[in-house]
């Protein structure tokens, strides 16, 4: 996230400009060796996204604390997901993801980090074929929903995410939200360039002209799901939305655990979590995990 003192200037800019069209991307699966290992490179726990990563997580952890069972929708190379794990060592997870060649990067990282509770199945995230009705405790995604080719991809994942949960299931999916400007598209995807490969910066601008709107996730929300799942944005200017159900408390041994991580981050990437934290916190977001 950029420093909250540039925000008034795309503020002004984003309040009164029409959402830019949505691009698909150009592939579903992402295969392409370089681009992987671009996105890898980058993505890896303590890269440019550990701030994001360490976020989520927590919250994540928040909302699928005692569920036994949980499955990832487009888990890519595992790097949110084997966090994830490492912090919740008792509930078993299945990461499934269309490209191959994403799930022989996970399936590596898993077995460095010496993780049991962790498997993966490649697999179409709009139609969980190998996944029974009222079969998982919960359903978790991280910035993989704009990879989706159209909203009817998306309408029909969340059909699938309704059918696959137990009765009172947990839900926590995130992504990107469709910006209003070309202009603050290129500002985000751009602005830690020189931190991170090319190829990642240009997939994260394909992935930002690949996003959906707030208002479509408002929809798929009250056609699927009850009111117990909430639609959370970033203030004002909806770059990052989390589609989630209620928190619940986290022990102390691991709420101490993720602020020793927390202040372990470097200064840069702290004070990327923290303006995460406070543009949520003015969006509505409560129970912040670092606190």
């Amino acid at each position: 996230m950029p420093n909250p003192a540039l925000i008034p200037t795309f503020l002004r800019e984003l309040l009164v400009a029409r959402s830019l069209p949505r691009e698909p991307e150009p592939d579903l699966v992402m295969d392409d060796p370089q681009q992987v290992a671009a996105y890898a490179e980058a993505g890896r726990i303590d890269g440019i996204m550990a701030s994001s990563y360490l976020f989520h997580s927590a919250h994540i952890t928040q909302v699928i604390q005692g569920c036994r069972s949980v499955l990832d929708l487009g888990c890519g190379p595992a790097t949110q997901l084997a966090q994830i794990a490492q912090f919740n060592p008792e509930t078993k997870f299945k990461g499934v993801d269309l490209s191959d060649r994403m799930l022989e990067d996970a399936e590596r990282h898993v077995r460095t980090l010496g993780l049991s509770n962790v498997g993966f199945s490649q697999g179409d995230i709009t139609r969980l074929e190998n996944i029974g009705d009222g079969s998982v405790d919960a359903v978790i995604s991280t910035m993989a929903l704009h990879h989706l080719p159209t909203l009817k991809h998306l309408d029909d994942c969340f059909a699938e995410i309704r059918r696959v949960l137990k009765p009172g299931g947990a839900v926590y999916l995130t992504d990107f939200g469709r910006l209003k400007s070309l202009k603050s598209v290129i500002f985000f995807a751009y602005m830690n360039s020189q931190h991170q490969p090319h190829l990642f910066s240009l997939d994260y601008e394909r992935s930002l002209r690949a996003a959906f709107l707030k208002e479509d996730f408002d929809s798929l929300v009250d056609r699927y799901f009850s009111q117990a799942v909430k639609v959370e944005s970033t203030f004002k200017v909806p770059f990052l939305v989390i589609v989630k159900t209620e928190d619940k408390p986290l022990p102390i041994a691991l709420r101490d655990r993720i602020a020793g991580m927390y202040k372990a981050l470097r200064p840069r990437y702290r004070r990327d979590l923290n303006d995460m934290r406070t543009f949520f916190a003015l969006g509505g977001l409560r129970n912040d995990p670092f606190a």
